[in-house]
């Protein structure tokens, strides 16, 4: 059962106003399926827009930011509960244990890390949850691409290509989270390990 995702996305807008208008929709989505979220706290970008279209609709969001970043990305100061944090990885780490999944929306680096991070905790059995991006205009085709590169010459396996959910539209990316099932494979190394 879902009860609440994680989001990465930008803390900018991007060049294209329906990064924003999807973001919204997201939440707002998220607010009437009764799914809380989870993300990086901030007002500003992508990240206050899901944050407002979920606060704004009666949802639950959550928002994880390291101290030193409260200045600089400006926390939002109307969600359900900020928690500080003192580094970046602290705030993976407790996005992660707050939430039953992930999707990322457009971003740059930081929403890119993220994802990764979260897919290669799935590829070593360190977690079973989804974890999705909303491939908002075609935004993540390229990286799409080279994930496929990256199987085609042996760096990735299929079954772990495959553990990455694809989806342009909202509804059918959340009904694909709601139906997901990890894949079998040996976890590599445990939890404690890390």
């Amino acid at each position: 059962m879902i009860k609440r995702l994680t989001v990465f996305c930008g803390s900018s807008f991007g060049t294209e106003t329906i990064y924003e208008e999807k973001a919204y929709a997201l939440g707002k989505q998220l607010a009437a399926e009764k799914i809380g979220l989870v993300y990086g706290g901030a007002n500003v970008g992508l990240m206050g827009t899901v944050a407002n279209g979920v606060m704004e609709n009666d949802g639950e969001a959550i928002g994880v930011l390291p101290h030193f970043l409260k200045g600089k990305e400006i926390a939002h100061n109307q969600l359900s509960e900020l928690i500080l944090v003192e580094t970046m990885h602290e705030r993976k780490t407790k996005m992660n244990e707050l939430s039953d999944g992930v999707i990322a929306l457009p971003g740059g680096y930081g929403t890119l890390e993220e994802l990764f991070e979260m897919m290669t905790w799935a590829q070593l059995g360190l977690h079973q949850k989804p974890v999705a991006v909303l491939n908002i205009n075609g935004f993540y085709d390229d990286l799409l691409k080279m994930i496929q590169t990256m199987t085609d010459k042996g760096f990735l396996k299929e079954i772990n290509q495959k553990m990455l959910i694809v989806d342009d539209q909202i509804d059918s990316l959340l009904n694909k989270i709601k139906k997901y099932e990890a894949p079998k494979v040996d976890k590599w190394i445990s939890k404690d390990e890390v």
